[in-house]
Protein backbone atom coordinates (compact mmCIF):
# COMPACT_ATOMS: atom_id res chain seq x y z
CA UNK A 1 0.00 0.00 0.00
CA UNK A 2 1.63 3.58 -0.96
CA UNK A 3 1.84 5.79 2.01
CA UNK A 4 -0.64 8.32 0.84
CA UNK A 5 -3.47 5.67 1.13
CA UNK A 6 -2.16 4.20 4.16
CA UNK A 7 -2.43 7.70 5.61
CA UNK A 8 -6.36 7.74 4.50
CA UNK A 9 -7.13 4.54 5.77
CA UNK A 10 -5.63 5.97 9.07
CA UNK A 11 -7.65 8.97 9.17
CA UNK A 12 -10.91 7.22 8.04
CA UNK A 13 -10.23 4.80 10.76
CA UNK A 14 -9.72 7.15 13.45
CA UNK A 15 -13.19 8.69 12.44
CA UNK A 16 -14.88 5.99 12.13
CA UNK A 17 -14.77 5.43 15.69
CA UNK A 18 -16.10 8.51 16.95
CA UNK A 19 -19.02 7.47 15.26
CA UNK A 20 -22.11 6.17 17.00
CA UNK A 21 -22.69 2.52 16.64
CA UNK A 22 -18.73 1.71 15.43
CA UNK A 23 -16.67 0.08 18.30
CA UNK A 24 -13.78 1.88 19.24
CA UNK A 25 -12.49 -1.37 20.65
CA UNK A 26 -12.33 -2.65 17.11
CA UNK A 27 -10.31 0.23 15.95
CA UNK A 28 -6.45 0.76 15.15
CA UNK A 29 -4.74 3.10 17.87
CA UNK A 30 -4.97 6.74 16.85
CA UNK A 31 -1.96 8.03 14.77
CA UNK A 32 -0.06 11.47 15.17
CA UNK A 33 3.24 12.95 14.11
CA UNK A 34 6.01 12.71 15.63
CA UNK A 35 6.40 16.42 16.39
CA UNK A 36 3.23 16.27 17.90
CA UNK A 37 4.20 13.87 20.53
CA UNK A 38 7.37 15.85 21.37
CA UNK A 39 9.53 13.47 19.04
CA UNK A 40 11.35 14.70 15.79
CA UNK A 41 10.73 12.94 13.12
CA UNK A 42 14.44 12.95 12.71
CA UNK A 43 14.76 10.80 15.94
CA UNK A 44 12.69 8.05 14.79
CA UNK A 45 14.63 7.86 11.32
CA UNK A 46 17.73 7.25 13.28
CA UNK A 47 16.32 4.87 15.08
CA UNK A 48 14.68 3.11 12.27
CA UNK A 49 18.59 3.23 10.09
CA UNK A 50 20.29 2.03 13.76
CA UNK A 51 17.68 -1.34 13.73
CA UNK A 52 17.96 -1.67 9.95
CA UNK A 53 21.56 -2.93 10.22
CA UNK A 54 20.38 -5.69 12.44
CA UNK A 55 19.91 -8.82 10.96
CA UNK A 56 16.99 -8.95 11.34
CA UNK A 57 14.30 -6.75 12.33
CA UNK A 58 10.49 -7.65 10.97
CA UNK A 59 8.67 -4.83 12.15
CA UNK A 60 8.38 -1.79 14.67
CA UNK A 61 5.42 0.99 16.47
CA UNK A 62 6.47 3.26 18.11
CA UNK A 63 3.45 4.36 20.94
CA UNK A 64 3.65 8.36 22.21
CA UNK A 65 1.09 9.53 24.47
CA UNK A 66 -1.18 6.75 23.01
CA UNK A 67 -0.86 7.83 19.48
CA UNK A 68 1.43 5.72 16.52
CA UNK A 69 4.10 8.01 15.65
CA UNK A 70 6.19 5.82 13.83
CA UNK A 71 5.43 2.12 12.04
CA UNK A 72 7.11 0.19 9.84
CA UNK A 73 7.42 -3.46 8.31
CA UNK A 74 10.65 -5.01 6.91
CA UNK A 75 8.78 -6.78 3.52
CA UNK A 76 7.79 -9.17 2.98
CA UNK A 77 6.30 -8.90 6.50
CA UNK A 78 2.98 -6.44 6.64
CA UNK A 79 0.36 -4.92 9.25
CA UNK A 80 -2.04 -7.79 8.99
CA UNK A 81 0.41 -10.58 9.20
CA UNK A 82 0.87 -12.60 12.63
CA UNK A 83 3.85 -13.38 14.10
CA UNK A 84 5.29 -15.89 16.60
CA UNK A 85 5.66 -13.93 19.71
CA UNK A 86 8.09 -16.74 21.58
CA UNK A 87 7.88 -16.04 25.08
CA UNK A 88 6.37 -12.76 25.14
CA UNK A 89 3.59 -15.23 25.40
CA UNK A 90 4.82 -15.29 28.80
CA UNK A 91 3.65 -11.57 29.76
CA UNK A 92 -0.03 -12.85 28.37
CA UNK A 93 -0.09 -15.98 30.16
CA UNK A 94 1.10 -13.84 33.40
CA UNK A 95 -2.14 -11.24 32.78
CA UNK A 96 -4.36 -14.80 32.76
CA UNK A 97 -2.91 -16.03 36.04
CA UNK A 98 -3.40 -12.45 37.88
CA UNK A 99 -7.21 -11.93 36.05
CA UNK A 100 -7.98 -15.84 37.56
CA UNK A 101 -6.49 -14.42 41.10
CA UNK A 102 -8.52 -11.14 40.89
CA UNK A 103 -11.94 -13.58 40.40
CA UNK A 104 -11.28 -15.94 43.22
CA UNK A 105 -9.95 -18.82 41.23
CA UNK A 106 -6.50 -18.94 42.57
CA UNK A 107 -3.57 -17.04 44.98
CA UNK A 108 -0.48 -16.19 44.74
CA UNK A 109 0.60 -18.88 47.97
CA UNK A 110 -1.05 -21.63 46.40
CA UNK A 111 0.63 -24.61 46.47
CA UNK A 112 1.27 -26.08 42.64
CA UNK A 113 0.74 -29.50 43.66
CA UNK A 114 -2.63 -28.83 44.90
CA UNK A 115 -3.70 -28.75 41.22
CA UNK A 116 -2.41 -31.36 40.03
CA UNK A 117 -2.56 -34.76 42.81
CA UNK A 118 -2.55 -37.09 40.04
CA UNK A 119 0.20 -36.18 38.03
CA UNK A 120 2.88 -35.11 41.37
CA UNK A 121 5.58 -37.68 41.43
CA UNK A 122 5.86 -40.55 44.41
CA UNK A 123 7.29 -39.17 47.43
CA UNK A 124 7.25 -35.23 46.66
CA UNK A 125 10.29 -33.73 47.65
CA UNK A 126 9.71 -30.97 50.36
CA UNK A 127 10.47 -28.08 48.17
CA UNK A 128 8.43 -29.79 45.69
CA UNK A 129 5.15 -29.48 47.80
CA UNK A 130 6.82 -25.70 48.80
CA UNK A 131 6.55 -24.41 45.08
CA UNK A 132 3.77 -21.99 44.73
CA UNK A 133 1.71 -19.82 42.17
CA UNK A 134 3.96 -17.11 42.90
CA UNK A 135 7.23 -18.91 42.39
CA UNK A 136 6.25 -20.41 38.40
CA UNK A 137 5.63 -16.24 38.10
CA UNK A 138 8.93 -15.01 39.42
CA UNK A 139 10.86 -18.39 37.89
CA UNK A 140 12.51 -19.18 41.17
CA UNK A 141 10.83 -23.17 41.15
CA UNK A 142 13.83 -24.28 43.06
CA UNK A 143 15.39 -26.04 39.78
CA UNK A 144 18.70 -25.89 38.99
CA UNK A 145 18.79 -26.86 35.22
CA UNK A 146 15.54 -25.66 33.07
CA UNK A 147 13.27 -28.50 32.69
CA UNK A 148 13.14 -29.17 28.71
CA UNK A 149 9.59 -31.01 27.25
CA UNK A 150 10.19 -34.91 26.07
CA UNK A 151 9.52 -35.46 22.21
CA UNK A 152 9.14 -31.52 22.18
CA UNK A 153 5.73 -31.38 23.90
CA UNK A 154 4.90 -30.22 27.45
CA UNK A 155 3.60 -31.62 30.12
CA UNK A 156 2.64 -30.79 33.93
CA UNK A 157 4.08 -34.19 34.96
CA UNK A 158 7.74 -33.63 33.52
CA UNK A 159 7.90 -30.60 34.87
CA UNK A 160 6.53 -32.14 38.55
CA UNK A 161 9.19 -34.60 37.58
CA UNK A 162 12.21 -32.28 37.29
CA UNK A 163 14.43 -32.07 40.91
CA UNK A 164 14.06 -28.94 42.81
CA UNK A 165 17.44 -28.81 44.76
CA UNK A 166 16.87 -24.94 45.62
CA UNK A 167 14.26 -23.64 48.30
CA UNK A 168 11.31 -21.92 45.90
CA UNK A 169 11.55 -18.59 45.83
CA UNK A 170 15.21 -18.33 46.29
CA UNK A 171 16.95 -19.17 42.83
CA UNK A 172 16.10 -18.01 39.37
CA UNK A 173 16.44 -20.54 36.69
CA UNK A 174 14.61 -19.34 33.50
CA UNK A 175 11.57 -21.51 32.90
CA UNK A 176 9.45 -22.20 29.90
CA UNK A 177 7.89 -25.42 31.41
CA UNK A 178 6.78 -23.43 34.83
CA UNK A 179 5.29 -21.01 32.64
CA UNK A 180 3.30 -23.78 30.69
CA UNK A 181 2.24 -24.99 34.16
CA UNK A 182 0.71 -22.07 34.90
CA UNK A 183 -1.15 -22.02 31.67
CA UNK A 184 -2.13 -25.63 33.05
CA UNK A 185 -3.13 -24.13 36.52
CA UNK A 186 -5.24 -21.24 34.54
CA UNK A 187 -7.07 -24.26 32.86
CA UNK A 188 -7.78 -26.11 35.83
CA UNK A 189 -9.75 -23.59 37.38
CA UNK A 190 -11.13 -22.10 35.06
CA UNK A 191 -12.70 -24.77 32.38
CA UNK A 192 -10.93 -22.61 29.72
CA UNK A 193 -7.53 -22.51 27.93
CA UNK A 194 -5.98 -19.36 28.36
CA UNK A 195 -6.80 -18.21 25.30
CA UNK A 196 -10.90 -18.99 25.69
CA UNK A 197 -10.08 -17.55 28.98
CA UNK A 198 -8.35 -14.33 27.62
CA UNK A 199 -10.29 -13.47 24.88
CA UNK A 200 -13.25 -11.91 26.17
CA UNK A 201 -11.32 -10.01 28.91
CA UNK A 202 -8.20 -9.01 27.47
CA UNK A 203 -7.94 -9.41 23.50
CA UNK A 204 -11.66 -8.91 22.44
CA UNK A 205 -11.67 -5.60 24.59
CA UNK A 206 -7.86 -4.33 23.03
CA UNK A 207 -9.75 -5.58 19.44
CA UNK A 208 -7.51 -7.80 18.67
CA UNK A 209 -9.97 -9.77 16.52
CA UNK A 210 -8.20 -13.52 15.58
CA UNK A 211 -5.27 -14.60 18.12
CA UNK A 212 -3.64 -17.49 17.85
CA UNK A 213 -2.22 -19.82 20.65
CA UNK A 214 -1.04 -23.68 20.00
CA UNK A 215 -1.75 -26.35 22.24
CA UNK A 216 -0.09 -29.12 24.22
CA UNK A 217 -1.54 -32.30 23.86
CA UNK A 218 -2.86 -32.05 27.13
CA UNK A 219 -5.16 -29.49 25.83
CA UNK A 220 -3.51 -26.19 27.19
CA UNK A 221 -2.61 -23.29 25.50
CA UNK A 222 1.20 -23.62 25.60
CA UNK A 223 1.63 -20.72 27.75
CA UNK A 224 5.80 -19.50 27.79
CA UNK A 225 5.38 -19.91 23.83
CA UNK A 226 3.25 -20.41 21.03
CA UNK A 227 1.10 -17.14 21.14
CA UNK A 228 0.95 -15.15 17.28
CA UNK A 229 -0.41 -12.11 17.24
CA UNK A 230 0.60 -8.41 14.90
CA UNK A 231 2.32 -6.04 16.08
CA UNK A 232 0.04 -4.28 16.45
CA UNK A 233 -1.50 -6.10 19.07
CA UNK A 234 2.02 -5.73 20.75
CA UNK A 235 1.21 -2.09 21.13
CA UNK A 236 -1.95 -1.96 22.54
CA UNK A 237 -0.67 -4.57 25.30
CA UNK A 238 2.24 -2.60 26.22
CA UNK A 239 -0.06 0.37 26.15
CA UNK A 240 -2.70 -0.82 28.03
CA UNK A 241 0.22 -2.14 30.58
CA UNK A 242 1.51 1.74 30.43
CA UNK A 243 -2.26 2.55 31.44
CA UNK A 244 -2.24 0.57 34.60
CA UNK A 245 -4.87 -1.80 32.57
CA UNK A 246 -7.38 0.85 31.83
CA UNK A 247 -8.73 0.42 28.27
CA UNK A 248 -11.14 2.75 27.17
CA UNK A 249 -12.66 4.00 30.39
CA UNK A 250 -12.56 0.35 31.35
CA UNK A 251 -10.10 -1.71 34.40
CA UNK A 252 -9.16 -4.58 32.30
CA UNK A 253 -6.32 -5.74 34.32
CA UNK A 254 -6.52 -4.78 38.40
CA UNK A 255 -3.93 -1.56 38.73
CA UNK A 256 -2.41 -3.77 41.78
CA UNK A 257 -1.28 -6.49 39.36
CA UNK A 258 0.20 -4.87 36.86
CA UNK A 259 2.25 -2.88 39.75
CA UNK A 260 3.00 -6.41 40.86
CA UNK A 261 3.99 -8.19 37.45
CA UNK A 262 6.02 -5.42 36.25
CA UNK A 263 7.95 -4.60 39.43
CA UNK A 264 11.58 -6.26 40.40
CA UNK A 265 10.27 -9.16 42.49
CA UNK A 266 13.98 -11.37 42.14
CA UNK A 267 16.78 -10.53 41.06
CA UNK A 268 18.30 -12.36 37.95
CA UNK A 269 22.11 -11.09 37.53
CA UNK A 270 23.03 -14.69 37.15
CA UNK A 271 20.27 -15.42 35.32
CA UNK A 272 21.74 -17.72 32.02
CA UNK A 273 20.53 -14.67 29.55
CA UNK A 274 22.81 -11.81 31.44
CA UNK A 275 25.86 -12.45 29.17
CA UNK A 276 24.18 -10.91 26.31
CA UNK A 277 23.26 -7.65 27.81
CA UNK A 278 22.78 -4.98 30.47
CA UNK A 279 19.38 -5.58 29.95
CA UNK A 280 19.20 -8.80 31.16
CA UNK A 281 20.15 -8.14 34.40
CA UNK A 282 17.90 -5.61 35.79
CA UNK A 283 15.49 -8.06 37.81
CA UNK A 284 12.22 -10.15 36.93
CA UNK A 285 8.82 -9.75 37.47
CA UNK A 286 5.63 -11.89 37.03
CA UNK A 287 6.77 -12.72 33.66
CA UNK A 288 8.02 -9.45 32.85
CA UNK A 289 11.61 -8.30 32.73
CA UNK A 290 12.44 -4.82 34.32
CA UNK A 291 15.00 -3.14 31.90
CA UNK A 292 17.55 -0.17 32.51
CA UNK A 293 15.66 3.14 32.57
CA UNK A 294 13.34 2.00 34.82
CA UNK A 295 11.18 0.44 32.21
CA UNK A 296 9.76 -3.14 31.63
CA UNK A 297 9.18 -5.33 28.87
CA UNK A 298 8.13 -8.81 27.93
CA UNK A 299 10.04 -10.82 24.85
CA UNK A 300 11.00 -13.35 23.23
CA UNK A 301 13.27 -15.57 21.10
CA UNK A 302 14.32 -13.66 17.96
CA UNK A 303 14.22 -10.06 19.42
CA UNK A 304 10.26 -10.01 19.82
CA UNK A 305 9.99 -7.30 22.01
CA UNK A 306 7.28 -5.03 23.99
CA UNK A 307 8.97 -2.22 25.75
CA UNK A 308 7.11 -0.04 27.90
CA UNK A 309 8.84 3.41 29.40
CA UNK A 310 7.02 4.67 31.72
CA UNK A 311 9.02 7.96 32.49
CA UNK A 312 8.42 8.81 28.68
CA UNK A 313 5.12 7.11 28.35
CA UNK A 314 6.14 5.51 25.14
CA UNK A 315 5.79 1.80 24.31
CA UNK A 316 7.73 0.07 21.17
CA UNK A 317 6.65 -2.82 19.93
CA UNK A 318 9.07 -5.24 17.64
CA UNK A 319 9.14 -7.92 15.87
CA UNK A 320 12.23 -9.83 14.41
CA UNK A 321 14.26 -12.67 13.61
CA UNK A 322 17.80 -11.68 15.17
CA UNK A 323 19.97 -12.95 17.85
CA UNK A 324 21.00 -9.39 18.52
CA UNK A 325 18.12 -8.88 21.72
CA UNK A 326 20.61 -5.82 23.06
CA UNK A 327 21.17 -4.19 19.69
CA UNK A 328 17.24 -3.58 19.90
CA UNK A 329 17.36 -2.24 23.27
CA UNK A 330 20.32 -0.03 22.50
CA UNK A 331 18.72 1.35 19.64
CA UNK A 332 15.60 2.23 21.72
CA UNK A 333 18.00 3.65 24.34
CA UNK A 334 20.20 5.97 22.20
CA UNK A 335 18.03 7.26 19.42
CA UNK A 336 14.64 7.63 21.43
CA UNK A 337 14.91 7.58 24.88
CA UNK A 338 16.85 10.73 24.83
CA UNK A 339 15.09 12.70 22.21
CA UNK A 340 11.54 12.22 23.91
CA UNK A 341 10.57 15.99 25.11
CA UNK A 342 7.66 16.66 27.48
CA UNK A 343 6.15 19.42 24.94
CA UNK A 344 5.39 19.68 21.21
CA UNK A 345 7.90 19.98 18.37
CA UNK A 346 7.32 22.18 15.72
CA UNK A 347 5.93 20.65 12.66
CA UNK A 348 8.63 19.04 10.67
CA UNK A 349 6.52 17.74 7.16
CA UNK A 350 9.81 17.52 4.99
CA UNK A 351 11.11 15.20 8.22
CA UNK A 352 7.69 13.38 8.41
CA UNK A 353 8.05 12.90 4.40
CA UNK A 354 11.82 11.70 4.87
CA UNK A 355 10.43 9.05 7.94
CA UNK A 356 7.24 8.01 5.42
CA UNK A 357 10.23 7.32 2.66
CA UNK A 358 12.34 5.68 4.65
CA UNK A 359 10.59 3.36 6.28
CA UNK A 360 8.17 2.55 2.79
CA UNK A 361 11.52 0.83 1.60
CA UNK A 362 11.98 -1.58 4.24
CA UNK A 363 13.12 -5.41 3.17
CA UNK A 364 14.43 -8.20 5.08
CA UNK A 365 17.73 -9.31 5.02
CA UNK A 366 17.81 -11.75 2.18
CA UNK A 367 19.29 -14.43 4.64
CA UNK A 368 15.63 -14.25 6.44
CA UNK A 369 13.26 -13.54 3.71
CA UNK A 370 10.41 -15.63 3.76
CA UNK A 371 10.62 -16.95 7.58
Amino acid sequence: MKNKSLASALIVAVSLAALPGVPAANMPLPRSTPEAQGLSSQAVCEFVASVDKINTLHSFILVRHGKVIGEGWWKPEAPDKPHVLASLSKSFNSTAVGLAIETGQLSLDDPVLKFFPADAPAGPSENLKAMTVRDLLTMTCGHDTEPKPAGGAPSVKQFLAHPVPHKPGTHFQYNTMGSYTLSAIVTRVTGQTTLEFLKPRLFEPLGIEHPEWASSPEGNSLGGYGLKLCTEDIAKFGQLYLQDGKWQGKQLIPEKWIELATSKQVPNEQASHSNIGIDWQQGYGFQFWRCTHNAFRGDGAGGQLCVVIPEKDAVIAITADTGNFQGEMNAIWDKLYPAFQAEALPADAPGQEKLGQLTAKLVAHPATQGK
